[in-house]
């Protein structure tokens, strides 16, 4: 029990005569003075996600993969790096408002479960120069997914929320639409 208490009173002294870390850790003031109290605002985004694999220009590639991912009915182990373009509506040719970068991985042995690592960059309107980071997984056979968004840049900086994605249109290959409705706190 002494022994206890000598090393308690040890380590207590030297937490009260270490410096504050505020002598040793410099904060850069330009990224501090950027951040202004505010009141946080909902805001709600509808557009389409546009993932084509096969033909001559892919938007999406696959960069790795396990040893026995050709044999499984879900490519367990596949990694996708993507450039996907976001638009207004389904159709490929509308309004392109920015693109989804990131990458996915077939996570699931048993269900087709992909890891998404994406952000989504708005390259117009409003929110042009800004982003939202998602991170989760999409279970893509299921009519209805959410993911988290865990962050964002520029008018979501600090974004939290959800996205719920519903496949519009896919084909064999694995060519995918999919609507996204976000609802971002920021």
């Amino acid at each position: 029990m002494v022994k206890l208490s000598y090393i308690l009173l040890f380590i207590i002294s030297l937490i009260v005569t270490s410096p504050p870390l505020t002598q040793s850790f410099h904060v850069n003031n330009w990224a501090i003075s950027k951040l202004e109290a505010k009141q946080e605002t909902v805001t709600n985004l509808q557009f389409y996600f546009h993932d084509t694999i096969s033909g001559k220009n892919p938007t999406a590639i696959r960069v790795a993969q396990a040893a026995d991912t050709e044999k499984s009915p879900t490519l367990f182990g596949a990694l996708l790096m993507a450039d996907d373009p976001l638009t207004e509506t389904p159709d490929p040719k509308s309004k392109l408002i920015g693109r989804a970068h990131g990458i996915y991985g077939s996570a699931g042995k048993e269900e087709l479960a992909l890891l998404m690592v994406m952000s989504f960059c708005f390259t117009d309107g409003m929110y042009n120069g800004s982003s939202i980071s998602i991170l989760g997984k999409n279970s893509a056979l299921s009519p209805v997914r959410e993911m988290p968004i865990v962050g964002g840049t520029g008018v979501f900086r600090l974004a939290r929320g959800y996205a719920v994605a519903k496949t519009h249109w896919y084909n064999e290959v694995g060519d995918a639409i999919v609507a996204y409705n976000v609802t971002i706190v920021h």
